[in-house]
């Protein structure tokens, strides 16, 4: 057994979402004047790798709170998308070959590899699902889909598509995924995958950091 860390790190001026609070890690207290080590965090609730509860796109869906555990542990399925190029659509045709596979409790996540952009402008051009893909993955029984970019939807979004269908069904979403490549591997070698993406908690909350990790083996 293995594990593999699938978070980003939090650090100042660390990418966000376009408009999302900047985020600031700064020393509060320091052993030197205060005998302890403590540092202060300024950041918004979709900071770094993250998951968003239905509550982020409609007030009268669930929050953070009010969806089971359940929903942020479970065995992965890992769609391989690295060969998508900047701004694609990333349709039903994706998950062919995956049907058999797509079902309630599985955490879907989807591999563009648009992570090694990471705190480059290229990272806002990534790869997204559209509606008829989402709306595939809800109809297979799937509450919990991850992507290794800044958003299921294109950035920057007006109708934010993929997140009505997910949402809309009360699924939970993973954003800023990294290092699924290994992931990949494994399941292409038969070994079981094991995902986790708890996070923080925050009543009432339209979604917050978490420690993705995957276990593997």
């Amino acid at each position: 057994m293995r594990l593999v860390d699938l978070s980003v790190e939090i650090a100042t001026g660390m990418p966000v979402y376009p408009g999302d609070p900047a985020v600031a890690v700064t020393p509060a207290l320091s052993v030197a004047a205060d005998g302890v080590n403590v540092l202060h965090l300024d950041m918004g609730s979709q900071s770094g790798t993250h998951v968003d509860a239905p509550f982020h796109i409609d007030d009268a869906l669930p929050t953070l709170d009010q969806l089971p555990l359940e929903r942020f542990v479970g065995e992965a399925v890992v769609v391989d998308a690295r060969d998508a190029r900047p701004r694609s659509a990333l349709g039903p045709s994706l998950f062919e070959g995956f049907e058999g596979r797509l079902r309630a409790g599985v955490i879907v996540l989807v591999a563009t590899g648009w992570s090694r952009h990471w705190g480059t402008d290229d990272y806002l051009a990534h790869p997204y699902l559209t509606r008829e893909a989402a709306e595939l993955l809800v109809a297979a029984g799937v509450r919990t889909v991850g992507i290794d970019a800044l958003s299921v939807d294109p950035t920057p979004g007006d109708d934010f598509l993929a997140h009505q269908v997910l949402c809309g069904a009360h699924a939970v979403i993973a954003e800023n995924l990294t290092g699924l490549a290994p992931l990949l591997e494994a399941q292409a070698a038969g070994e079981p995958i094991e995902v986790s993406l708890l996070p923080l908690r925050l009543p009432a909350a339209d979604g917050a950091p978490v420690r993705a990790v995957a276990r593997i083996g």
